[in-house]
């Protein structure tokens, strides 16, 4: 199976030009932001409640716990949360307009939480509308541990942040470019 694209910074733009078009523009743009600053899966994007990422007082939290039942392996684990994603988070809740009862962080048009499979099928939809072939709904959490690699971050590290099990499978997800090999050359 073929391996999801990786971003750049110029492909993220067009993308994030695109959702600003789309009709749930707010909520499709916080969505890619998840993937690609959390690098969260589609179906932990889709389990997310809007409890698991505010606080009591209604404030973005700095980190929150995704429940077993909310990870591909069952597991649960830590997402640590930029400042940039809190911002983003935050102006997506400021404007989210739900009915009371739906307590999904990002509501499909029927006010319920996304299937795993509905929310990859969006991410097909932006992806293709905005040009950017071959990416999918992995591409967010590839490009951040592709970009964390090029600065430095260890392999071990990464891991944690792609909650996988081993550092083989998280080495399979970053990408090396000309650019960095270039770059790492002239280190000598």
């Amino acid at each position: 199976m073929k391996q999801a694209a990786t971003l750049t910074e110029r492909q993220l733009k067009q993308v994030l030009a695109h959702c600003a078009a789309r009709h749930h523009a707010a909520r499709d743009r916080a969505i890619v932001m998840v993937s690609f600053l959390a690098g969260l899966r589609a179906k932990e994007i889709a389990a997310l409640m809007l409890s698991d990422v505010i606080d009591a007082e209604g404030h973005v939290r700095s980190e929150f716990i995704l429940s077993p039942e909310q990870t591909k392996g069952r597991k649960a684990r830590r997402v640590f949360v930029s400042q940039r994603l809190q911002k983003e988070l935050a102006a997506y809740i400021k404007k989210r307009k739900l009915k009371p009862k739906c307590s999904a962080l990002f509501p499909s048009q029927k006010d319920q939480a996304f299937s795993a499979n509905s929310l990859c099928q969006l991410f097909l939809k932006i992806y293709a509308e905005s040009g950017i072939t071959g990416a999918s709904s992995h591409s967010g959490r590839r490009s951040l541990l592709t970009s964390l690699a090029a600065k430095g971050v260890s392999v071990r590290v990464l891991q944690e942040i792609a909650g996988h099990s081993s550092m083989a499978i998280t080495q399979r997800y970053i990408d090396v470019n000309d650019l960095q090999m270039r770059a790492a050359i002239e280190l000598v």
